[in-house]
């Protein structure tokens, strides 16, 4: 298997045929010139049996070498996602729910009832029977056009599930087509670009809800090699407030620029930090009430004046319109969002995107076009997971091999 993605042989059919005519991989697996290769499915059921411990340890002992050849600097890790096909496709989706019967007095009626016909001009059977087969074809083909129309405007994962890989979800996201995928997480370690973590996770949820899982993942490596990771380098996708807590408090400097419905300043009014309150144009404070869970799972904080102060106030009309009040909602980790906010400057935000640029592209895109991982061969999340180790164990080991010691 690790030969076959060195080749960018993702077929085990292929694989067997191939290397059984290949001389230097037979010597490498230990096999005689004249010896037989197990059977394609003795590899795939192998892989199946294997843990995925097996494959995350080779991949460490793998990046431990590189640490060793000093291909790996440690200190600035750059993150990314990919989403790879899974096996299975749109067209398997189903519902959740069981469709609704028909009411019991329609149930018996045919859809498309035939015409009357009468037994003086009665027809020979066979063109009777042609007729009523042709009828239904068009019943068929307009039921199954209907239902592609349909299926393609409601498509959600709330609502449908593909039994062939339930662990497939519809990837949606603008300018990438819709399908079933396994998102790929990787982080790259900007010295040389190898690898340094690796991990396939559900399309229906964010980048961002997979960040501490790479940074649980990316330390715990790190420790082990005795490196320290201090800068993180991601794209907007990456961006929590909790995200930049979480680094925060790990002594991680993250370079991911704010969402853009993070707003750090409300127009017209004044935050004063000190007592966690705003202030209108009218000179009124809005005092925090309470925190509030949106729907994406962040936390936020809600600020409100007071019934009296805007009943009285004479911009009414133009502050709350409609309303009794005049209420603010920002976010709850607005403090965490304004300190790291505060040294990435333009410039030294720019320059952080370029190396992001520059190290995750090269890598995803040998990842999908020369080690396998256009589509995931496989059916689940753990093996997917195993699948996607196993390109990035071959890709650190070419990058050690070419590495020319100074």
């Amino acid at each position: 298997m690790l030969v076959g993605r060195l080749e960018n042989i993702a077929s085990y059919r292929r694989l067997v045929e191939h290397y059984s005519l290949r001389l230097c991989v037979l010597y490498f697996l230990g096999y005689e010139a004249d010896e037989d290769l197990p059977w394609h499915s003795t590899i795939s059921r192998t892989r199946q049996l294997y843990p995925a411990t097996i494959f995350e340890h080779l991949f460490d002992h793998v990046f431990a070498q590189c640490v060793a050849a000093g291909l790996v600097a440690g200190d600035t890790q750059a993150m990314d996602s990919v989403p790879v096909k899974a096996r299975a496709s749109l067209n398997s989706l189903r519902s959740k729910q069981p469709p609704l019967a028909p009411p019991t007095h329609l149930a018996s009626q045919p859809s498309t009832p035939l015409a009357p016909v009468h037994h003086s001009q009665t027809a020979p059977a066979h063109q009777l029977h042609r007729e009523a087969a042709r009828q239904a074809k068009r019943r068929t083909e307009a039921g199954s056009l209907g239902a592609q129309h349909a299926k393609a405007k409601l498509l959600s994962n709330k609502t449908h599930y593909s039994p062939t890989d339930p662990e497939a979800r519809i990837f949606v996201k603008p300018g990438k087509v819709r399908a079933l995928n396994l998102p790929l997480q990787f982080g790259v370690d900007t010295a040389a670009g190898v690898i340094s973590h690796i991990q396939a996770d559900f399309a229906d949820g964010r980048d961002s809800a997979h960040l501490p899982a790479l940074v649980q993942g990316l330390r715990a490596r790190f420790t082990a090699n005795d490196l320290t990771l201090r800068e993180l380098v991601a794209d907007t996708g990456y961006s929590t407030g909790f995200n930049y807590a979480l680094l925060e408090h790990c002594h991680i400097k993250p370079w991911i620029p704010a969402f853009g419905a993070y707003k750090p300043e409300v127009t017209g009014f004044t935050y004063a930090p000190a007592q966690d309150t705003y202030g209108c144009p009218a000179g009124k404070l809005l005092r925090f009430r309470a925190y509030r869970v949106t729907e994406d799972g962040n936390w936020s904080k809600l600020y409100r004046a007071t019934y009296q102060d805007c009943q009285r106030c004479p911009l009414r009309a133009t502050c709350v319109s409609g309303a009794q009040y005049k209420q603010l909602i920002g976010s709850a980790f607005d403090a965490v969002y304004r300190r790291a906010g505060h040294w990435q400057r333009a410039r030294a935000r720019q320059r952080m995107r370029r190396v992001r640029q520059r190290t995750v592209e090269p890598v995803f895109s040998h990842l999908l076009h020369q080690y396998g991982q256009r589509r995931v061969g496989t059916k689940g999340q753990a093996a997917a997971h195993k699948a996607m180790l196993l390109s990035a164990i071959p890709y650190n080991l070419r990058k050690l091999l070419r590495h020319q010691p100074k």
